[in-house]
């Protein structure tokens, strides 16, 4: 399929469950600061050399050749006829990179082989996707002699298989190249060279495990039909993955989003605004994902049922779909949340990025800042006075992988049962990386930040007792089959000022500014963080300000139509049986919303009079569909329209795609279905575990953070400098005992 032009509609469709929220097209203003971005992106080094892709593609190349070896062999193994042998294949897959391990430089439009090549930048792992026949198991033949086999090879290093992952994986260095492996076993004893895997029937009798494991390059093929402007999507998901690195919130293991999550969120934000250049998507996606009421999902497209009888995301049928916190979809069947690992608390964190976000892109519109605010790295270990450090270590290389893994993929279980033990009174902040001591070998540590709630007042001497919530996640670490001697975990608490100096770059701790010089900056701060008014005097602007300026109002005026008066909605939803989501925010049946001007996006266009705002399941047989309408008979005038308008306007279109019954977050049922998923998914207990741990069978050591003073919240300024926190008053949490937990 081709591209036609900025708007790409196939068949003549929308792209999308909504109407856009605007269709207008970029200004002279957009060209210059989408150039801007562009360049910034180029300076940090997000953009790949050509000599770097092609290494990339000889290793996939060899990668798929040793497939293809190892399919062979197994099937002789197994005692297959010499015709089986010799017309057993495998293939190898990529998410999003490449496809087929071709890649061109000089196509005009791109392919889901292309999409994520372009956007993961230099030195990123390549997710990759082997795909072999149903003779092919996944625990014997490709943990079993594909392991073995890569382990023989000279050029693969640091090969660790993790499979009892959610989605099994080994993962490994082929030539200094991250690759992630997955393997998918179809029910075909043969794999055709010419394998479409996007269709639903490859599907047909596969294992929930193969499911999830196609599921990546299904969901890129789909979003590359649903975006309307391909190099658009992929500028501001390159920008967006940067901007959630520097941040801190790109993490999927710690809780946060991962890389098709905010791909997924990024594609929305395209359906929604399918005109605009990156610099606009990228403000948009701040102003949406800021008024988002989650757990409304986020949905490129409907909930298709299918036919294969593959259970898809519905929170009135499915009980765990009900207490997911930040629902985003994916949009090949079956669909599902792929951001069901987001906990209340990183939840929490990502809505104040986003806000802070958005107050920088205003504060850019006004020409009071730059890209650099937006991607200033966030300041982890000044944001804190008490954090948890969570210190791992191993004796060899192989164990320290290994363990390193395994505590890594069960640290979420920590953040959560503190949460639910202290009733969320006492709130976790999970660092997504780790961090290495240069002069302790096999060794690496994790940091949570820690705080009270900022709305509950300070109790006198109050205290929070986590003995048992470190005992059971030292349970849950107990689970590991593959422990051996001297792998350790200890947990301490360590004040902001007794942060380990590796943390810090170069090993240097950054200085404190005094309070005085702290309380002018952040005045300033906030100052220039203030919004624009709607009506800014030119007194004191550069000719090349008013310019800008000039140009915002003419897109601004252009985006909408004045004199829309009376826009009646209704919505009505589905009843609903056995709790879950209740309650939608569009479940305001025959409400009118009364405004001066609207933008005439919202209404799609103009020549229809009503547009389908669809909810999250559209009922098949008779259940209503929430619906915007107006009357085709309200005048139009010709007057302009201020910005504040367009702004009301943008507001409501924001709040009528919010689609989906409505949640409460509950974080127990949450921290139990966890749980249950550990239990079914880890693997057995080392048969010694209960008689080489020493605290089984003594006391509890004591874990007592205590909270004294009055607390309150400092600015949400987007500096988020040190300046604040040393204004600010803090609660004093003091830890009595620290704990060390040691095998």
């Amino acid at each position: 399929m081709a591209i036609t032009g900025a708007n790409t509609r196939y068949n003549g469709q929308r792209l999308g469950i909504t109407e856009p929220i605007s269709l207008g097209g970029p200004t002279e203003y957009d060209v210059i600061k989408t150039r801007e971005l562009e360049k910034y992106l180029e300076n940090v080094g997000l953009y790949e050399s050509q000599e770097e892709a092609v290494s990339r593609e000889e290793v996939l190349g060899r990668l798929d050749q040793i497939v293809k070896t190892w399919v062979k062999t197994i099937s002789r193994a197994k005692g297959l006829n010499e015709q089986l042998v010799q017309e057993a294949n495998a293939k190898i897959f990529t998410f999003g990179s490449y496809r087929l391990g071709v890649y061109s430089f000089t196509r005009r439009w791109l392919s889901s082989l292309e999409l994520f090549q372009q956007v993961h930048g230099p030195g990123a792992d390549i997710d990759t996707l082997c795909v072999g026949p149903r003779h092919a198991s996944r625990e014997e033949d490709f943990f079993g002699e594909l392991h073995r086999m890569l382990s023989e090879m000279p050029e693969v290093t640091e090969l660790h298989p993790v499979p009892d992952a959610h989605v099994p994986v080994m993962k490994f260095k082929f030539n200094g190249v991250s690759i992630d492996l997955l393997y998918a076993k179809l029910s075909l004893w043969v794999i055709p060279e010419d394998l479409d895997i996007s269709q639903d029937s490859i599907l047909q009798n596969a294992d929930e495990q193969t499911v999830r494991s196609l599921n990546g390059c299904r969901v890129t093929d789909q979003i590359l039909r649903l975006v309307p402007n391909i190099q658009n999507f992929r500028t501001t998901l390159r920008c967006m993955r940067f901007w959630a690195k520097r941040r801190g919130v790109y993490s999927n293991v710690a809780g946060f989003l991962g890389g098709i999550n905010w791909a997924l969120l990024v594609a929305r934000i395209c359906q929604l605004y399918p005109n605009a250049l990156p610099n606009m998507l990228v403000s948009r996606f701040f102003r949406v994902y800021t008024q988002w009421r989650w757990p409304n999902p986020v949905m490129l497209c409907d909930i298709e049922e299918g036919s294969l009888g593959l259970q898809v995301w519905d929170p009135r049928k499915n009980p765990k779909d009900r207490y997911h916190l930040m629902p985003i979809i994916t949009p090949a069947y079956p669909c599902m949340n792929s951001s069901y690992n987001v906990s209340s608390s990183t939840l929490r964190i990502m809505t104040e990025e986003f806000q802070r976000g958005n107050e920088i892109c205003e504060a850019m519109e006004a020409n009071k800042t730059t890209w650099d605010a937006l991607f200033e790295p966030y300041p982890f270990f000044e944001a804190y006075k008490n954090y948890l450090q969570i210190d791992i270590n191993a004796e060899n290389a192989d164990d320290y992988r290994k363990w390193k893994g395994w505590v890594e993929s069960r640290l979420r279980t920590l953040t959560l049962k503190i949460e639910r033990h202290t009733y969320n009174m006492l709130q976790c902040h999970p660092h997504p990386g780790e961090f290495t001591d240069k002069s302790k070998p096999f060794h690496c540590c994790y940091f949570m930040g820690l705080q009270r709630k900022k709305e509950v007042p300070v109790g006198e001497g109050e205290q929070f007792d986590i003995r048992m919530t470190v005992e059971e996640f030292k349970q849950t670490v107990n689970m590991y089959s593959l422990w051996k001697p001297g792998m350790e975990i200890r947990v301490s608490h360590v004040k902001r000022r007794t942060i380990p100096a590796f943390v810090f770059p170069g090993g240097v701790r950054p200085s404190r500014p005094t309070r005085s010089s702290a309380e002018g900056r952040r005045s300033l701060e906030m100052k220039n963080s203030a919004h624009a008014p709607t009506d800014l005097s030119s007194e004191g602007k550069s000719g090349s300000d008013k310019q800008d300026d000039g140009r915002k109002r003419k897109r601004e005026n252009e985006d909408t139509v004045p004199g829309l008066g009376i826009l009646r909605c209704s919505a009505s939803l589905p009843s609903t049986s056995g709790g879950g989501h209740v309650g939608s925010p569009v479940s305001t049946a025959t409400s009118a919303a009364k405004m001066d001007h609207i933008d005439r996006n919202v209404l799609g266009e103009m020549g229809k009079c009503t547009v389908d705002v669809e909810m999250l399941h559209s009922v098949k047989n008779g259940e209503a569909n929430g619906c915007l309408q107006h009357s085709p008979s309200l005048a139009i005038s010709s007057a302009p329209v201020a910005s504040s308008g367009s702004k009301e306007a943008e507001k409501l279109a924001i709040e009528k795609i919010m689609s989906g019954p409505y949640g409460a977050h509950q974080a127990v049922p949450e921290l139990e279905e966890l749980e249950d998923e550990l239990e079914n998914s880890s693997p057995p207990k080392h048969p010694g575990a209960d008689t080489i741990r020493p605290e089984a069978s003594s006391a509890k050591p004591s874990m007592v953070i205590a909270m004294t003073g009055n607390t309150t919240s400092h600015s949400t300024s987007y500096t988020n400098g040190l300046e604040e926190l040393e204004v600010a008053v803090y609660s004093e949490i003091s830890l009595l005992l620290n704990i060390t937990i040691s095998w």
